[in-house]
């Protein structure tokens, strides 16, 4: 199940129905109450509609994004059940194999299977919400962790997951009624055109199949339909297919053990590498470490050992003090262990915020302005001042402006078909807001302090241009020199040919040596493709050099 849900769900609100999480959990809390403890475990709360309440869930806890990791929290928040969570998890017997093909593409993949589970709407609701929410958190929009979930009963294990030409392999995904190619998809499929930038680079793209041939999955894009999930559906096999092996084995840890806390039974496969087999979901604990005297420095508290051992247990950890040190086993779904201090914040979420007395900060800091903005406010001031007014446009731009700037970077994906390109010059925006504004009296003088994209890089540029029936190359060097002169520099003026300018009324702007922009009256060519009867000059300048000289 690469889900079809078209809604972009919140990174991380997480909705919880009332009479589920009372089912969950096994205790009868009001939604009050519930809030209440739900906010003290690090979820701060959105609202309430009807019986569902909504939590917006700190990015560093992906086992929070769904009712099941909520309700096995606050068991043990409540105490009512602390320590590392028993999951049980037996071998299937079942092989997954992952191809040396997909190496280069997209090399780490593993599976679970779980079993025995009724696909009510609650359950159904919060899968689906699970799986979009890791996509965009942890999975950085799938192109880290892409998740693919299916109805197991419907095809025959072993499965592969390899790399294919795209042209080669032909299936029906989900959200489809006819066979595609792997490339039809990605122009074709609403999730194909989403996704397709992750794949579409590479020479072979990864698929997932079962014993017959049958395609499972076309990762990270969509699924096929052979494996889509009904109310019928009772066993499901994951896979989980990304670039980093600790996130996509995290992942699988997530959503198994959610699915256990609805009653699934969890069960192993084979996941099997050129060079190593791995049984997964790996649900071992992890092993970590804290230093009391650490933890109580960082929280201005003065636990004692035992104190400190039951709090970590009721974030589910296991603990055993030996002195002043804390040995702790942390759950397979904890990825945000990293280090001591993450451990010292569930030592504070569980010993209550509210424990803490409230005060001022004993230190202040006060910001100030980069240089950078102090020196563009300074040409923004000088610009003002020379009679301009200051616009700003998109840095997103078209390539039918007419302008020759071979620079561009690409959109591969673009939203808008008038969109397609990043702009690499200031020009084209400045002419066609002229463009829009015909019907306003003239002279008109606008100029903009904003970045321009070269290849991986920002640039900052200054750019501006009057439309009048005088405009001309005298005004824009008398205005290119003014503004060298205010900010203290001396700089060389060279003719140029530039295809955007009039010949011989064009000229270039060095200093020390190096060009920095250029200026002139705009060719008839551009005038004409954007309507503009009367003459424009312009200029555009790299800001830095000015700045770094000033």
């Amino acid at each position: 199940m690469n889900s079809e849900n078209t809604s972009e769900p919140s990174l991380t609100h997480v909705d919880v129905r009332h009479d589920d999480l009372v089912e969950l959990v096994g205790k009868s809390l009001s939604i009050e109450e519930f809030v209440d403890r739900i906010t003290f475990m690090g979820a701060g709360p959105e609202g309430v509609q009807g019986d569902v309440m909504t939590f917006d869930v700190f990015p560093n806890r992906p086992d929070l994004y769904s009712i099941e990791g909520i309700a096995r929290g606050l068991r043990g928040f409540l105490g009512m059940e602390v320590g590392l969570p028993v999951y049980r998890a037996e071998a299937s017997g079942i092989d997954f194999i992952v191809d040396r093909s997909v190496a280069d593409v997209r090399p780490y993949a593993v599976g679970g299977i779980v079993r025995g589970l009724e696909f009510e709407d609650a359950l159904l609701r919060s899968l689906v919400d699970l799986q979009e929410k890791l996509h965009l958190t942890v999975g950085r929009r799938r192109k880290k962790v892409a998740i693919g979930i299916h109805d197991m009963d419907k095809v025959t294990p072993p499965y592969t997951y390899k790399a294919v030409l795209p042209p080669d392999v032909r299936f029906t995904p989900l959200g489809m009624a006819q066979e595609m190619d792997l490339l039809e998809i990605l122009t074709k499929h609403e999730k194909g055109r989403e996704y397709a930038h992750l794949v579409a680079s590479q020479p072979v793209f990864p698929i997932i199949t079962d014993a017959r041939g049958q395609v499972l999955s076309f990762p990270p894009v969509i699924n096929g339909i052979v494996t889509q999930l009904t109310p019928d559906t009772r066993n499901l096999f994951i896979d989980v297919t990304g670039t980093d092996l600790e996130a996509v084995s995290g992942c699988l840890a997530i959503l198994s053990t959610a699915l256990a806390e609805r009653g699934g039974r969890i069960q192993t496969v084979r996941t099997k590498y050129a060079d190593r087999t791995l049984e997964t979901p790996d649900l071992s604990p992890r092993p970590h470490s804290v230093r009391l005297d650490r933890a109580n420095e960082l929280l201005g508290l003065s636990l004692k050992p035992g104190e400190a051992v039951d709090f970590l247990r009721r974030m589910r950890h296991d603990a055993r003090a030996s002195g002043d040190a804390i040995s702790v086993l942390s759950p397979a779904y904890r990825l945000d262990i990293l280090h001591e201090v993450d451990l010292v914040e569930d030592l504070a979420i569980a010993s209550g915020y509210d424990r803490y007395p409230r005060g001022l900060p004993h230190r202040q800091t006060i910001g100030e302005s980069l240089e950078a903005n102090d020196f563009a406010e300074t040409l923004r001031v000088l610009l003002v001042g020379y009679g301009y007014q200051e616009v700003m446009s998109l840095t997103v731009a078209s390539t039918k402006d007419a302008f020759e700037t071979p620079d561009r970077v690409q959109i591969r994906n673009p939203l808008n078909e008038d969109l397609t390109t990043l702009r690499s010059s200031m020009l084209p925006a400045l002419i066609n807001i002229f463009r829009l504004n015909k019907h306003r009296e003239l002279p008109q003088r606008i100029f903009e302090i904003a970045d321009v994209v070269m290849e991986a890089r920002n640039v900052r540029r200054i750019g501006a241009a009057s439309i009048h029936h005088k405009a001309s190359f005298t005004e824009a060097k008398s205005l290119v020199l003014s503004l060298m002169r205010d900010v203290g520099r001396a700089a060389n003026v060279d003719p140029v040919e530039d295809a955007n300018f009039l010949p011989g009324r064009a000229a270039s702007i060095r200093l020390d040596g190096r060009e920095i922009g250029r200026f002139g009256e705009i060719h008839p060519r551009i005038l004409e493709t954007y309507t503009l009867a009367q003459p424009v000059m312009a200029f555009e300048l790299d800001v830095e050099p000015l700045r770094s000289s000033h």
